[in-house]
């Protein structure tokens, strides 16, 4: 019977990744993204040093579908089958085990963790990204793989998601809080360096996905401190609240981080910020 591997969780130590690194069913993946230089800055930074056998998936090219077009906002989530064939492409299979990191302390990685685990994938992150890992880097595009048999479109399921209607019977009030995890600057409308429109949604808590990080590792927080922060904005179960971001990329950050504080799964708001703005006619607020 072939090895499966039992992750310890959402999160893995850069430690557990190099005792894994030469297991058959353990993929790992490059998820670097720049918002300015696109596709060909990320792979340049891949090619420039990686964990070693890793894969690269750009967010624009392979974690997202046409924005505005085939779904709500910058970086809707792409259809399940092209998910199938992106991953066979990177020589994934339907039971490998796959953790994801980036250079940003799982900003844009915890995308394709959300992707692959709320589908039932064996996924997880690694804690601290790209700085954390201690071993030797490798240069160069990613090792050729054979051609991986993931093959199971799995559909994204509903329970897990929000709209801009959910959002907005949320923001009125009531039992579900709305989480913003946009960097404070943009959520108060200072600076809005993406989208038209400035602000944020009316009624909505801040919590910016940086502060879900050690400022001194940028390793995650321990569970306890997340709890108190997510607890400080109302939220004490996670299926209490709804977390987006600008375009549904680094919520899923928030997500994971109330998974590791024990508070469960929380829905996002899949088009996020700029879906929210794309109509004019929906209210916004500043400060």
């Amino acid at each position: 019977m072939t090895e499966r591997v039992q992750l310890p969780g959402p999160l893995v130590d850069a430690a557990w990744l190099a005792g894994h690194l030469d297991r058959p069913w353990l993929v790992v993946a490059d998820v670097r993204w720049s918002s300015t230089g696109g596709t060909a800055e990320a792979q340049a930074a891949f090619e420039r040093g990686h964990v070693p056998a890793a894969v690269f998936l750009d967010v624009d090219r392979d974690l997202a579908a046409s924005p505005f077009v085939d779904g709500p906002g910058r970086h809707p989530l792409p259809a399940p089958d092209d998910v199938a064939a992106t991953m066979r492409a990177a020589g994934i299979d339907d039971e490998d085990a796959v953790v994801v990191y980036d250079d940003t302390g799982g900003s844009v990685a915890a995308r394709l963790w959300w992707m692959l685990d709320v589908t039932g994938h064996p996924a997880a992150m690694l804690d601290g990204g790209l700085s954390a890992w201690t071993g030797p880097l490798e240069t160069g595009p990613a090792r050729a793989r054979a051609r991986g048999t993931f093959s199971t479109p799995r559909s994204w399921p509903s329970e897990r998601l929000a709209d801009a209607d959910d959002v907005s019977a949320a923001a009125g009030g009531g039992e579900v809080v709305v989480v913003d995890v946009r960097a404070g600057e943009r959520f108060r409308g200072e600076t809005e360096p993406l989208d038209p429109v400035a602000g944020h949604i009316p009624g909505a808590r801040n919590v910016p996905w940086a502060d879900h990080l050690d400022p001194a590792t940028g390793l995650l927080l321990p569970a306890e401190v997340l709890r108190e922060r997510y607890a400080a904005v109302g939220v004490h179960r996670a299926d209490q609240a709804i977390v987006h971001c600008g375009s549904g990329i680094t919520g899923c950050l928030g997500l994971l981080a109330l998974r590791v504080a024990g508070l469960g799964d929380a829905r996002l708001y899949q088009g996020s910020w700029s879906d929210w703005v794309h109509d004019p006619s929906r209210p916004v607020t500043t400060g």
